[in-house]
């Protein structure tokens, strides 16, 4: 990445890769790149600078509200609405995360990292303030916090929505996983905690909670999930309504956290915010309702949490059930993948996801290994076959929940990214079964 600079200075363009590194640039050097600073000056590069001095330098430093949300769940999907609210606000905001960049409803960025390079985000967030916007959204991953990828950031508002088993094949152990997450929450800045989480620490100044299960600042007093989600909301003394045609308990807490956020921002009053959160309808690839008739739905759930959470949120329906787990990957989440799938799902469909290096059979030997007194069970390791079979085994009354990879439109096997995307053929193959 590299950026132009026209002010007065001894170099011309700042950059994180040495390779484009000469005489007339500035090396911005980090966590991720350290190892390359030597490259650089042999390059020519004289000027090498951090994260405060290239904030400073491209005017980003505190000319924007930067608001951070961290969470093995419900990140995207916080985030999303946290900027659906504002733009209805008629507020101009930036939104960057697992779905790109977007500034004002315009796409700036592909999807790649959670959290880009800090390099990237402050050239985000450059264009943004250059667009006028008052607020930067971003999701934070906990791959960014231990890799220092957001040095050199002020933040505004910190938001908590969770903690649960992910990435122990970087983190090691859970218990490292909530160390990193819980540093997000050590300053003073205000932050946003849930809670009805009890593993992460925090720093209590400046914080309110929101919760469903405890008493909190933001409280969920009453709810229906019934054609969408219905709720009153309790803030101090006052009571408010809100309705969202989302489905599923767990985006009754994202909702929450997003009302709770903007409301700390003081931007306008209570009743505002809940009249405009019913025009937020989701998040591609997060409980997307690929059909109605036959029911349909595909999301990311990737981890034990995230699955039970959306296979909870259509208890009392028949399920039918196709995932698999990811290669190179925490391998201790795939028997508990399938105990939780043999837990709520009357039929269960076994198959590929992104198997990576990975023989995809023995990945699926493993989730099979948790999976406890089927009443109905069946392996595909094709995952186009899988989705075939999932719709002929469908039947009427019954909803075909296709989880793990969402919106994405590919598989990762042996370094090759091969196009797929699972909403696209279920459409497809209804359209054939129709013909």
């Amino acid at each position: 990445m590299k950026k132009d600079i026209k002010s007065n200075y001894d170099f011309s363009f700042i950059t994180d890769n040495s390779s484009l590194c000469d005489e007339s640039s500035a090396f911005f050097v980090s966590k991720l790149n350290e190892r390359y600073l030597e490259d650089a000056k042999k390059r020519g590069c004289k000027q090498i600078l951090g994260a405060k001095e290239v904030s400073k330098i491209l005017g980003i430093d505190n000319t924007i509200k930067i608001i951070g949300i961290t969470g093995t769940n419900g990140k995207t999907t916080t985030a999303a609405a946290i900027y659906s609210i504002l733009l209805d606000l008629d507020i101009k905001v930036a939104l960057q995360g697992t779905r790109g960049c977007f500034i004002n409803e315009r796409q700036i960025a592909q999807k790649g990292l959670t959290t880009p390079t800090i390099f990237d985000t402050m050239l985000h967030i450059k264009e943004a303030i250059d667009d006028g916007c008052e607020y930067f959204i971003m999701e934070v991953s906990s791959h960014a916090l231990s890799q220092n990828r957001i040095d050199g950031l002020n933040f505004e508002l910190k938001i908590f929505t969770n903690v649960t088993q992910d990435h122990l094949d970087y983190h090691s152990s859970l218990e490292n996983y909530i160390r990193v997450k819980s540093s997000f929450f050590q300053d003073d800045t205000m932050k946003l905690i849930n809670k009805d989480e009890k593993k992460i620490e925090f720093n209590p100044k400046n914080c309110r909670t929101y919760g469903i299960e405890n008493s909190a600042t933001y409280k969920i007093l009453a709810y229906s999930l019934n054609d969408g989600i219905s709720a009153a909301l309790a803030k101090i003394q006052k009571v408010y309504d809100f309705s969202s045609p989302m489905q599923g308990f767990f985006n009754l807490y994202n909702l929450l956290a997003a009302i709770s956020a903007v409301d700390m921002l003081e931007i306008v009053p209570m009743e505002k915010i809940c009249e405009v959160v019913e025009n937020f309808a989701g998040v591609q690839g997060r409980m997307e309702l690929v059909s109605d008739k036959p029911l349909i739905i595909v999301d990311f759930a990737h981890t034990p949490d995230g699955m039970e959470k959306v296979l909870d949120s259509m208890k009392g329906k028949d399920i039918v059930v196709v995932f698999g787990a990811g290669g190179d990957r925490d391998k201790t989440k795939r028997a508990k993948m399938g105990f939780i799938a043999s837990k709520f799902a009357k039929k269960i469909i076994v198959t590929s996801d992104n198997p990576r290096s990975e023989d995809p059979q023995s990945i699926i030997k493993e989730i099979l290994g948790g999976i406890k007194n089927p009443k109905e069970l069946k392996v595909e390791v094709n995952r186009k076959r899988a989705l075939q079979m999932a719709l002929d085994w469908q039947k009427n009354g019954e909803v075909l929940l296709v989880l793990g990879k969402g919106d994405e439109i590919y598989q990762d096997i042996n370094g090759k990214k091969i196009p797929f995307d699972d909403r696209e053929i279920i459409k497809q193959l209804i359209k054939n079964r129709i013909k």
